[in-house]
């Protein structure tokens, strides 16, 4: 990989990563579920006028906003509001990987690899002692939460699959479009309207510049330069590099925030990672360790 496009690749994971921070931020003075009908109200206007929509039935469109941004975002919000740290939620929706690899093997018929199960078991191992030790920056409300967002990341993986080869760039931007009219009416009915209207009326620049962070680089920017590396390079080449969002999750809610990083959240953090690392490369490794290129 060239190193220009590797320095963006680790660039827009660090955005992701610390995105976490940045919606823990946000909700200083906004309500979770407005805070996420403001988000994808401004990723898609006006940007959905420029953007041709995805060349899929807009059913597909519908579904996939609804799960992936919707659903996802919602319980994320809803679960960091709960009680869950910027950097434990960060961590914790990486099971997503798992559990999409787990619907496939029910609804598609896919087989797991040992690998994939053997990573997924050490990845849920760190997730259970993130539960073992709720309490203080973890709630177990928020924690489930938190894992019922990953489930709707999982789900929203198999819509993509089963559209195909898209435009993942069009597809958010009129994925999102179909987020804000529910999320408001969420919003309306369990915030209410004294909680919303006082969320608003106490916005600060800093909530402001917390918004545009999660519209415009997470979202536009960061979809934008993934799509075009994923053009450019296999996907095996890429995605290993999202293991880096929890590494920066985790060290910016420690900086910015400054939550404090226990020994039993690195042995989770370790577990996961790990997990992942063996979900990715233990195939290859095997087969490199074994004398066959792979």
């Amino acid at each position: 990989m060239h190193p220009r496009h590797l320095l963006a690749a680790v660039g827009i994971v660090a955005i992701w990563g610390f995105n976490f921070v940045v919606i823990k931020l946000g909700m200083r003075d906004l309500p979770p579920l407005l805070l996420c009908a403001l988000r994808f109200s401004l990723a898609a206007l006006p940007a959905v006028f420029f953007v041709k929509r995805p060349n899929v039935p807009f059913s597909m469109v519908l579904s996939y906003g609804l799960v992936m941004f919707g659903v996802q975002f919602a319980f994320l919000f809803g679960g960091m509001h709960l009680g869950v740290s910027a950097g434990l939620a960060s961590l914790s929706l990486q099971l997503q990987s798992f559990m999409t690899i787990g619907l496939a093997a029910w609804l598609l018929g896919e087989r797991p690899t040992r690998f994939q199960i053997g990573g997924a078991v050490l990845a849920f191992s760190g997730i259970a002692l993130v539960a073992a030790n709720l309490g203080g920056d973890v709630s177990a409300r928020g924690l489930l939460a938190v894992l019922l967002a990953a489930l709707a990341w999982a789900c929203g993986n198999l819509l993509s699959k089963r559209m195909g080869k898209v435009n993942m760039f069009a597809l958010v931007i009129w994925g999102s479009l179909v987020v804000p009219i529910p999320m408001f009416a969420l919003s309306l009915l369990v915030e209410g309207p004294a909680r919303i209207t006082e969320g608003i009326a106490g916005v600060g620049w800093n909530t402001v510049a917390a918004l545009a962070y999660l519209v415009y680089p997470t979202t536009l920017l960061g979809f934008a330069v993934w799509n075009r590396l994923l053009a450019l390079y296999p996907a095996a080449s890429i995605a290993p590099l999202t293991l880096l969002v929890p590494v920066f999750g985790m060290a910016s809610s420690v900086v910015a925030l400054g939550e404090e990083l226990q020994p039993w959240k690195l042995a989770a953090f370790v577990l996961v990672i790990l997990g992942l690392g063996v979900n990715l490369f233990g195939a290859k490794l095997l087969l490199r360790l074994q004398g066959v290129r792979p």
